[in-house]
């Protein structure tokens, strides 16, 4: 029997959030539309920069906990940069869905809505209701999805 679709396209997000150099929580995007992978992105420092595994850990050295100072850390979350990675190539996202293997930050959401995207499903959770709020002000719809066992 064939795996749903959403499951499919989360097994792809979580294979992708192994390639994330964030030295705190590993996560992975996959941009679909019309069951066609457009990007996807993981978390992770910019093109060129030393991998914070290397460097250390900004956020840590200060003491930021997770979901607070977003602008502290050298990285990119794993939603910015699969926008990132269609922008570079060209890829139309508007009314595309992400798959996320965390729910995404108030800063990834106001860019996921911005971009057009229409439908969020993520496994893990984050703290931030804020996002929440964004998601649906926006009419974005979110999809809690089963976390992996």
């Amino acid at each position: 029997m064939r795996p749903s679709w959403e499951s499919y396209f989360m097994d792809i997000a979580r294979v992708v959030a192994t390639r994330s150099t964030c030295t705190r929580r590993h996560v992975g995007a996959v941009l679909v539309k019309n069951r066609q992978i457009l990007a996807t992105g993981y978390n992770g420092v910019p093109r060129g920069l030393t991998h914070c595994g290397e460097r250390g850990c900004l956020r840590d050295e200060l003491g930021v906990p997770s979901g607070e100072r977003h602008e502290l850390c050298r990285g990119l979350h794993a939603e910015q940069n699969a926008i990132i990675q269609a922008a570079y190539h060209g890829a139309a996202i508007a009314g595309a869905e992400v798959y996320c293997t965390h729910q995404p930050c108030v800063v990834c959401a106001k860019m996921l809505v911005n971009a057009g995207v229409e439908v969020v499903h993520f496994a893990g959770s984050y703290p931030d209701g804020l996002a929440r709020e964004v998601f649906a002000e926006a009419g974005t719809r979110l999809v809690a999805v089963a976390e992996e066992p």
